[in-house]
């Protein structure tokens, strides 16, 4: 049977009762919205519905609702992320946050089920209007200019995702989501613009640092939902509309690599893990680049096992700062003494984003580069296995080093509640199991992972040479310490590129409260006053303002040579030809001819100015 429930439905329908809804009722109600979700996608058929017509695009229809096999394997997961991340947040009572995260996953869902661009930008638009209230919520001056500056981010995406679509439409191409490599390939200028606009939001490098920025600032639950949605589904769009675009190889192998640099000197733990969300993306963005079947397999696989291990690691620092206040690696350290469940769940988070073999990102990131190695790019393999070990580095050490181990900072607080610990919980198990059983997941992917069985993953061979990579950069970062050349953890902001646009923000507000909005002034000024002032004064007396124009003429005329005399005669002349002015009667020489002269005058001016 075809359900008759688009998928978004349940989530966002669903979010409108939650501030009406009290104490344990609310609680089972939040939990039980994405389990119905869930359920429905079970019993959705691949197929298209929901079709419906819009002013502008004649007979083609929009479709709110198209299913297939890449759209299912993004929708399990978002509804499986929204599940973990509301009952990690169970314990907040605050309903803003409550109904903003399910909007926030449900226009998600959406977005991925949109069967034409239309549809997909206005739940596009949604994603990011939605999802700012979860920076807000943190209520603090850092919070708010996050904030800001995230929004500002999210609207340059949208606006670059609807200027492209109205050109890539007017140019031919179809408004049904489908795949425009080609077109971007040939030049087209619609293309172009919605590539930008999912590479702003994929988080492209100099595209980055909205969430580098913003998502530290979130609350501790509210990041575990921005960290599963917004950059997945961007991945999503770019599989479906720009598979095998070679440029995507040369922007992924940059950020799988540029992040490890920045993390390694990173101090706010959260941050690190931004910038491992960086370099994971990079990852997927390769396998979408090289657009063979293994390839973007290896990436929606790495997209929906990363959504569970970056969230798992999330959830871990989220309950740090909870309990402590802190979240910096300086002010951290010894903290398993009195969190071992939260220490063990951030250790499996560590160990499954740096491919452990029986962990997830081992069988979804070796799919990309046994496809890279497979397509003769030999030199990205090797920038992937660099990217790989410093993975290990700054997510795998770095992170449950300085939270839990490291120094003793002396804090011994208590452990995450139970709700906590619970979504904790669930999410290792499940990056566990996903590495265990990884036909589990072959089976749901759109092309099954051209094959790929448990036996191939884990071959010998496979497993040696993972576990030697795995061996050797622990070995190479812990020397690196011993021998005082690892930076150290220090009390310290770092600059990204960000600074730019920073810096260009402030001199550009500058710039339009200052010169621009003087020169705005001073037109208003001539228009609405000097210039209305000006024909009343000339009307009064033409001959008589001409006369005075000419003697302000000769007056500086004669001030220019710095004759005196001539200055005096000027002056007197001046003086003399004022009275004569005052004391004219109003419109006594004022001819026929010449009121039709200047009314002419006067209306031109008027269509130059309000019309031109």
């Amino acid at each position: 049977m075809t359900s008759s429930l688009a998928p978004c439905v349940p989530l966002l329908v669903g979010a409108l009762a939650v501030p009406f809804l009290r104490g344990k009722l609310r609680a089972a109600w939040l939990l039980l919205l994405p389990l119905v979700g869930f359920a429905n996608l079970l019993v959705l058929q691949d197929g298209s519905w929901g079709l419906y017509g819009l002013l502008g695009f004649g007979s083609e229809e929009l479709t709110f609702v198209r299913a297939d096999a890449l759209s299912m394997v993004f929708g399990y997961i978002f509804h499986i992320a929204a599940f973990l991340g509301v009952l990690y947040a169970l314990h907040v009572k605050d309903r803003v946050q409550q109904v903003s995260a399910l909007v926030y996953a449900g226009s998600a869902v959406g977005a991925v089920f949109a069967g034409d661009l239309v549809t997909l930008f206005l739940f596009w638009e949604v994603v990011g209007v939605s999802s700012v209230f979860l920076i807000l919520a943190r209520k603090t001056e850092g919070a708010y200019r996050a904030a800001m500056r995230y929004i500002l981010w999210q609207l340059l995406s949208g606006v670059l995702l609807l200027v492209g679509i109205a050109l890539y439409v007017q140019g031919g191409g179809s408004v049904a989501f489908e795949s425009m490599t080609a077109d971007l390939e040939a030049g087209g200028v619609g293309a172009l613009l919605i590539f930008l606009a999912f590479g702003v939001k994929c988080g492209w490098p100099l595209f980055h640092t909205w969430f580098v920025d913003a998502y530290p600032h979130a609350t501790p639950t509210g990041t575990v939902f921005l960290s599963a949605f917004t950059t997945k589904l961007a991945v999503y769009a770019l599989v479906r509309g720009y598979p095998g675009a070679e440029v995507l190889i040369i922007i992924g192998t940059v950020m799988a690599l540029f992040p490890i640099f920045w993390a390694v000197i990173e101090n706010d733990l959260r941050r690190v893990l931004c910038y491992s969300m960086v370099n994971q993306i990079g990852f997927m963005v390769v396998g979408i680049g090289l657009g063979s079947q293994l390839a973007l397999d290896g990436a929606v696989a790495h997209a929906f096992c990363d959504i569970l291990f970056k969230g798992l690691l999330f959830m871990s620092m989220g309950a740090v700062l909870l309990r402590t206040g802190r979240i910096n690696g300086t002010d951290l350290g010894g903290l398993y003494r009195s969190m071992p469940w939260t220490t063990t769940f951030c250790l499996i988070g560590a160990a499954s984003i740096s491919a452990f073999p029986l962990f997830s990102a081992f069988i979804s990131k070796s799919l990309i580069m046994i496809a890279a190695a497979e397509q003769g790019h030999t030199f990205v393999w090797f920038a992937l296995l660099f990217a790989s070990a410093g993975v290990l580095e700054h997510a795998g050490i770095k992170i449950p080093f300085f939270a839990f181990f490291a120094h003793d900072s002396g804090l011994r607080p208590k452990e995450a509640p139970k709700n906590m610990l619970l979504a904790m919980g669930i999410s290792a198990a499940l990056c566990i199991g996903l590495g265990c059983f990884p036909g589990v997941l072959y089976s749901i992917l759109p092309y099954k992972a051209g094959g790929m069985t448990f036996g191939q993953m884990y071959s010998m061979t496979h497993i040696i040479t993972q576990l030697q990579l795995l061996v050797l950069a622990a070995l190479a970062v812990f020397w690196l310490m011993r021998a005082g050349v690892y930076p150290p953890e220090v009390r310290s902001v770092n600059l990204d590129s960000d600074w730019f646009t920073r810096r260009g923000g402030r001199a550009f507000v500058r710039f339009v409260g200052g010169p621009l909005m003087a020169t705005f002034g001073w037109l208003s000024r001539a228009v609405h006053e000097t210039v209305p002032h000006g024909l009343r004064y000339f009307a009064k007396n033409p001959a008589g303002a001409m006369q005075l124009a000419y003697d302000r003429f000769l007056l500086g005329w004669a001030g220019a040579f710095r004759s005196m005399e001539a200055i005096d005669r000027a002056q007197a002349r001046l003086t003399r030809d004022q009275g004569r002015y005052e004391e004219a009667r109003p419109g006594a020489a004022w001819p026929i001819g010449t009121s039709v002269l200047y009314s002419v005058i006067a209306f031109l001016v008027f269509l130059l100015v309000y019309l031109f």
